[in-house]
């Protein structure tokens, strides 16, 4: 399948990253013959080992800010484990731009694996306590920042911006060759949601599984994201499958994760992909989807954060 390349090279060049890489690829189960469903991933994980996913879509329109600027630098935030941040701190090292992470919680005394890779990167990272970066989004703070770090380009927490969402919503430009009834995506900021949302067909129906806990506020950032309310006959939202919160598993998830990578030979994150994939599979087994639905999920990357994880936890 060819797709048509949306991304502007000037800003991602060949050598940084090959979206043809981002193929679909249908899954072959005898529970989605028995309910005559059929089901097909967007490997958005194989763009790139490191920009991987939805990141890089939703990085796209900074980077162009970026690049265009005088002072070549991007600021953003995340945690210990942020997906983002090693995105973006990859990004910018390719694009010879500097890069800043405000980082929540106090620094430890060792690093996780994403952190040591945001630094390897080039990205300078300055840790703040969690109070203190609660009020991120202050002026006295964003105006604390432009005092010690100068003129920047800033980006929100995961994206979340409108200029996010209009990157996000180029996803769905990898899809238009098929007619799926039903899009799947994990949500967090809810960033790509409003993304795929700007970009799909008003029949197709749109799956949302938060990946935190007690998000009730959707309607509210898609108004935020995309300047539009949000739909509710083509949004529904399956908020039971966060597994007690962000980055919370259990031994199911963990079992999911194997047998989905024994099966199908598809690598899941435990924070995103496959509380996204186990609530797919709920509810296809519950006949939520009707016979006859297509149904496409988005693979959203966010593998490096299985580093985290207990070794030989996963089998892959």
């Amino acid at each position: 399948m060819q797709y048509k390349n949306t991304i502007n090279p000037q800003v991602l060049p060949d050598m940084f990253f090959d979206i043809s890489n981002a193929v679909i690829e249908e899954l072959q189960d005898d529970l989605f013959v028995q309910k005559q469903v059929r089901v097909s991933v967007l490997r958005l994980d194989k763009i790139h080992p490191q920009v991987s996913g939805n990141k890089i879509f939703k990085l796209h329109y900074f980077l162009e800010d970026a690049l265009a600027s005088t002072h070549k630098t991007i600021l953003s935030f995340g945690g210990a484990y942020s997906n983002h941040l090693a995105a973006t701190a990859f990004a910018c090292s390719a694009l010879q731009l500097k890069s800043i992470g405000i980082v929540r919680g106090e620094k430890p005394a060792s690093l996780s694996p994403t952190l040591q890779q945001c630094i390897q990167d080039g990205m300078h990272l300055k840790f703040i306590s969690r109070h203190v970066y609660d009020g991120k989004e202050s002026s006295d703070f964003q105006k604390s920042l432009q005092t010690e770090f100068g003129d920047h380009c800033l980006i929100p927490e995961g994206g979340y911006h409108a200029l996010g969402a209009k990157g996000a919503a180029l996803i769905v430009d990898l899809l238009k060759d098929k007619d799926y009834t039903h899009i799947c995506t994990a949500s967090g900021t809810a960033t790509t949601l409003a993304g795929i949302m700007l970009g799909a067909n008003p029949q197709q129906k749109i799956i949302s599984i938060p990946v935190l806990k007690g998000i009730t506020d959707t309607a509210h950032r898609i108004q935020y994201l995309t300047g539009r309310q949000m739909r509710p006959e083509q949004l529904q939202i399956l908020s039971t499958y966060h597994f007690g919160g962000y980055a919370k598993k259990n031994e199911q998830l963990i079992e999911l994760m194997n047998t989905v990578w024994l099966q199908h030979h598809l690598p899941l994150d435990f924070v995103y992909t496959a509380k996204m994939f186990f609530a797919v599979l709920d509810c296809i087994k519950n006949n939520y989807f009707k016979k006859g639905s297509e149904i496409i999920c988005l693979h959203t990357g966010g593998l490096q954060g299985n580093k985290s994880l207990p070794l030989n936890l996963i089998s892959f």
